[in-house]
Order: C-alpha cells, then structure tokens, then sequence
C-alpha cells in the first residue's frame, strides 16, 4: 500500500502534532482552572472582557471559539454569580455589551496567574529565541490558512 492509500502519516503531520498540543495545553489549562471553579471558555471570556470591554455575546464566543448559544449561557451564569454585568437593552443595535465586575477581575487575576504557569511550564525547554520562532511559525500558519480560506471553492469573494 502506497503513502497516498494509507492516509496522513501521524508521526510526521504537522497538523496532527499541532492538534495534540492544543488538546495537552487545554487539559492542562483546565486542571489548573478547575479548582477555581472555571474552565477554559470561561477564563477566556473573562480575559476577553478585560482586554475589550463591551464586548458582545457574538464577539466574546468568535473570540472563545464557542457557539453563540454556548456563550449566551455562559454569562448569564457569569451575570448570575457576580462576575459581569450587561446593560438590560443595548444601546445601539441588538448586541448587548458585557463589563467585568471587581469580582470578575479578582477571578481573572488568580485564573490568569494559573495558566501563565502552564504556559510556563509547556514553554520551560525552549530558548527565548526558539519560543520567538515558534510563535512566528504559527502565526505564518494561521495567516495562511486564513488566506487559503479565502480563496478555497465555494468561498468566491466570501472574506472571514
């Protein structure tokens, strides 16, 4: 059987290695976030939210990878608990923005502080210069991707 009839090769695809990083780092990420009551999409929620106040339910689950919906429950249990706060009607159009609560930020500041430690630790055996690399290899990656999307059948004049 030649190459093409067996598939991707695991051991070399680059593609394969990449998804099994992410899945590590989000098992990592959510061992250190557990005990703090929260999971991944809702630490990136509330990261969002401090680096961009406001944001609406749409943005902050384009920017958490997650539904709409998915996102929708999310804060209101986040509403609920204190930890953000969204106006009862938007003031312009239909998105809703959303504020961290001091609450909200406290939790940011100790879930934060956890997952620099992850990325700490998935980072401990490269160089400054290597970690540089890598990061710009994966952004070349991700613009790429991006791009080829653009351009893919079926995507004529569709941009993202």
């Amino acid at each position: 059987m030649s190459q093409d009839d067996a598939g991707i090769d695991l051991d070399t695809s680059l593609g394969y290695v990449l998804k099994e990083a992410s899945s590590a780092l989000r098992a990592a990420m959510e061992e250190v976030l557990r005990p703090l009551g929260m999971n991944v999409t809702h630490y990136s929620c509330l990261e969002l939210l401090a680096q961009r106040p406001g944001l609406s339910n749409s943005e902050l689950a384009r920017g958490a990878f997650v539904t709409r919906q998915t996102m929708n429950v999310l804060l209101q249990t986040l509403e609920r608990d204190g930890q953000v706060t969204r106006a009862v009607e938007a003031a312009v159009g239909k998105a809703i923005p959303t504020r961290l609560t001091p609450h909200g930020r406290e939790l940011l500041g100790r879930a934060s502080a956890a997952v620099r430690s992850v990325e700490e630790r998935m980072l401990s055996g490269m160089t400054p210069e290597e970690r540089t690399a890598a990061f710009g290899s994966l952004q070349s990656m991700i613009r790429a991707l991006r791009a080829g999307a653009d351009t893919a059948p079926g995507n004529e004049g569709e941009s993202l």
